[in-house]
């Protein structure tokens, strides 16, 4: 099971911290992305990070922006969002996976998804 928290109401510019908490399975072994869903819009790809934390990849439009990382000790993924702007406003999910991908459809798990807005 996957928990994701730490959503919501920021203006642009601001920082927000996403985490999402696992359960019920060796966490390490697990790689973990974030995905995104605006409204009206499908899905999108946000980062990835491996197993052991050794390895992340992150969309064009928010490198530089959005750090993805890992906690093995507590089971946790993050996702720090600097310099957030209106188009950031999504739904964002966590997810986990046995492999290493970049399309929703890869992944087995998801967490609920938390909302953040980005206002101008």
């Amino acid at each position: 099971q996957l928990q994701a928290s730490g959503g919501g109401l920021v203006q642009a510019g601001d920082s927000l911290r996403l985490s999402c908490a696992a359960s019920g399975r060796t966490f390490s072994s697990l790689t973990m992305a974030w995905f995104r869903r605006a409204p009206g819009r499908e899905r999108e790809f946000v980062a990835v990070i491996s197993g052991l934390g050794r390895r992340t990849y992150y969309t064009d439009s928010m490198k530089g922006r959005f750090t993805i990382s890992r906690d093995n000790a507590k089971n946790t993924v993050y996702l720090q969002m600097n310099s957030l702007k209106p188009e950031d406003t999504a739904v964002y999910y966590c997810a986990a996976d046995d492999g290493w991908s970049y399309s929703p459809e890869r992944y087995d798990y998801w967490g609920q998804g938390t909302q953040v807005t980005v206002s101008s």
